[in-house]
């Protein structure tokens, strides 16, 4: 009897050995079909190795090569007691109390397999679809609260009636896989664990503002995930869920991937369509916004790979059953991304309304290093720093906008208490120097100026006016850069100055 044995191909798992434990298991000639999925989402256990048995998938890990004779002598293949066994996996207390729509099946599925995407619930939400008109679909979308995954948070239905309503033959359907915040990784892991969500999620945005061609913007140091991708749209085309009648419907759609260079600023949705077109990354001045002029000049849609991705259990199970989920105007699921100085880093979806300290100790395990956390940095580098006096509040776009930080894609990184919050917020200045597509001046001029005065400040050349200097130049970033880049690279720095003072007093020279 041939037993299946499931092990993530995911670039966490593989960076851990995860092509290793699987060479050991073919060597040790043992009767396995072994199929390659994306991580369940807890890192800390990679690579997870998972055996089908009468009582379902029973997990091992973390597991390396070496374990693997040892494994399979004690019963691996019967799921049986071992120092490494994890159990079922939906049962382990870090998967048993999330909300997973979007990941339902990242880490259970073969990425690449229509048939196995379908017999997970995959395609029920395009199904509906193709019997619907655009506008409808459009309007589920609005009703169920979908705002933009990406950072902004924008209402998804507002920008997909924008290109809706306007009157052009040829429209197009993007997505910003750019993903380049620190910490977050829930796009590559989509696209590696379930790419055919995406894909979906993709095809349902061309049915619904009737545009007949899609493009995911994936950057390249991503290749697992530009390889898994690939493979998961040729097999959308080979079953017909893509090309020029979709399903037979005479309704067309059709999706190419894009390698990006890996431009920071390219996560900002002018630059990536710039990009696209195969101009150098800048930020357009708005308006026209993409919704009516975009790609090419056309009507477009840009979303970003969750965003996408949340679109097929919308459609499948309504707009009422997705807003049924989070609080106030922070509807649905978030995959939060726990990274840094934490015990159990990995993915969790919860509903918003879950609260950093929940996230944090609950999930995350505390630090790493087991001193307290300080910090927490979410929204990527150019997110605010949240003190624990903050760590109550729910994750929701609002309640963190009232503490002055944001929700960003939904990554956080903690830092325990031998951080150092002055060389932190020098290096937003640094990071936004480097990255900078030095189209406009607050952010090319402001990020070099901005490391110079904090070097000042902690030197104690004059640091009361240095302060000054330093809060005027944030506001003028603020308010004058022609983008995010520029204008939140003030945020790590005002919040690391606002809430640890000491961090800044004059060191003296070194």
């Amino acid at each position: 009897m041939v037993t299946r044995v499931y092990v993530p191909k995911d670039s966490t798992a593989l960076s851990l050995g995860a092509d290793e434990v699987v060479a050991a298991l073919h060597k040790a000639g043992a009767p396995i079909k072994i199929i390659r999925t994306g991580t369940r989402g807890m890192l800390w256990l990679e690579p997870l190795v998972e055996v089908e048995t009468p009582a379902g998938r029973i997990a091992y890990g973390p597991v390396t090569a070496a374990d693997v004779p040892g494994l399979l002598v004690a019963g691996l293949l019967n799921g049986a007691p071992h120092a490494l066994r994890i159990g079922q996996p939906e049962e382990h207390p870090y998967l048993k109390s999330q909300q997973r729509l979007t990941f339902a099946r990242v880490g259970i599925v073969d990425p690449s397999s229509v048939e196995d995407y379908i017999a997970h619930g995959g395609y029920r939400g395009l199904e509906r679809a193709l019997t619907m008109a655009p506008a409808d679909i459009v309007k589920t979308v609005a009703d169920s609260g979908l705002r933009g995954r990406g950072g902004a948070a924008f209402p998804t239905g507002i920008k997909w009636k924008t290109v809706l309503d306007q009157d052009q033959p040829q429209k197009y359907v993007t997505c910003n896989a750019d993903e380049g915040d620190s910490g977050t990784f829930a796009d590559r892991m989509l696209i590696e664990g379930d790419p055919l969500t995406l894909v979906e999620g993709m095809t349902i945005a061309g049915l619904a503002v009737n545009a007949t061609m899609g493009y995911v913007y994936l950057r390249v140091e991503y290749p697992e995930a530009i390889d898994t991708l690939r493979a998961a749209i040729a097999a959308a085309y080979a079953a017909g869920y893509l090309g020029a009648s979709i399903k037979g419907s005479g309704k067309q759609f059709d999706l190419s991937v894009r390698v990006a260079a890996g431009a920071y600023v390219c996560g900002e949705e002018t630059s990536m369509l710039e990009s696209l077109e195969g101009r150098r990354g800048e930020v357009r001045v708005r308006p026209p916004l993409p919704a009516i002029k975009g790609l090419f000049g056309k009507p477009t849609i840009v979303n970003n790979v969750i965003s996408l991705a949340s679109v097929p259990v919308i459609l499948e199970r309504g707009a009422d059953f997705y807003k049924n989920y989070g609080v106030g105007r922070s509807l649905g699921t978030l995959p939060i991304q726990l990274a840094g100085n934490l015990k159990h880093g990995g993915l969790v979806e919860r509903a918003f309304g879950v609260t950093l300290r929940e996230v944090l100790y609950d999930y995350g395990g505390g630090s790493a290093s087991g001193r307290p956390i300080r910090t927490i940095q979410m929204g990527g580098p150019l997110g605010a720093y949240i003190p624990v006096a903050d760590f109550d509040t729910p994750i929701d776009y609002e309640a963190l906008a009232a503490v002055g930080a944001l929700v960003g894609h939904g990554g956080i990184v903690a830092f325990d208490d031998t951080v150092d919050m002055a060389k932190m917020a020098r290096y937003a200045f640094e990071f936004c120097a480097v990255e900078s597509c030095g189209k406009c001046t607050p952010c090319r001029i402001g990020s070099t100026r901005g490391a110079n005065l904090i070097d000042n400040l902690l030197a104690g050349n004059q640091p009361a006016e240095q302060k000054t200097l330093l809060e005027g130049l944030c506001e003028t970033m603020l308010q004058g850069s022609l983008c995010g880049l520029g204008g939140m690279t003030p945020f790590p720095v005002q919040s690391a100055m606002k809430h640890f003072p000491e961090d800044f007093a004059p060191r003296g020279r070194h």
